[in-house]
């Protein structure tokens, strides 16, 4: 049976080894907070703008300012800063958050469409950390295809794609 690692570099293709390039350089520092919370802006400006309304259905519930800052506060947290995330909602745990959602290949893609726009259009993320952080977010994606297949089971998964690195000293 493959493991939701396997799965998400099939599905991706992003080799693990590319999906946690970003664990070699600490983005926090290089790219500042501003940045994060420019490009989860710009992103979430995208997503419920969306034209598919399949798409903008997934989000519905949830409030556009709250969603912003969440993803801002989990991609500061995994990329090398402080670990807001955790202090003001607890451990990531992606699939789980997930959980309600349809999390479908044909979601991560239009996901990955959204952040690709983003990313682009974000000032001040170089060329680099802009292939670093795309390859996580689509291994990402995709670990979270391969695990809206446990909703109906009851078993933890262990997730490095929310592993926290330190927070810089």
């Amino acid at each position: 049976m493959q493991s939701l690692q396997e799965k998400a570099s099939e599905w991706s293709g992003v080799h693990p080894n590319d999906a946690f390039a970003i664990d070699e350089t600490n983005l926090y520092e290089k790219l500042g907070l501003q940045t994060f919370i420019n490009l989860s802006t710009n992103f979430y400006n995208r997503v419920y703008d969306d034209e598919e309304e399949w798409f903008r259905s997934i989000f519905a519930n949830s409030k556009k300012e709250d969603a912003i800052q969440n993803q801002y506060e989990f991609f500061v947290q995994r990329m090398g800063g402080p670990p807001l995330y955790s202090q003001r909602r607890g451990h990531p745990a992606l699939i789980a958050r997930h959980r309600p959602f349809p999390v479908t290949h044909q979601a991560a893609e239009r996901w990955l469409h959204h952040m690709q726009e983003a990313l682009d259009s974000t000032t001040n993320i170089d060329a680099d950390s802009k292939t670093k952080m795309m390859n996580f977010f689509r291994h990402t994606a995709f670990f979270l295809v391969a695990g809206d297949e446990l909703k109906n089971q009851k078993q933890g998964v262990a997730c490095k794609h929310a592993a926290g690195k330190p927070a810089a000293a």
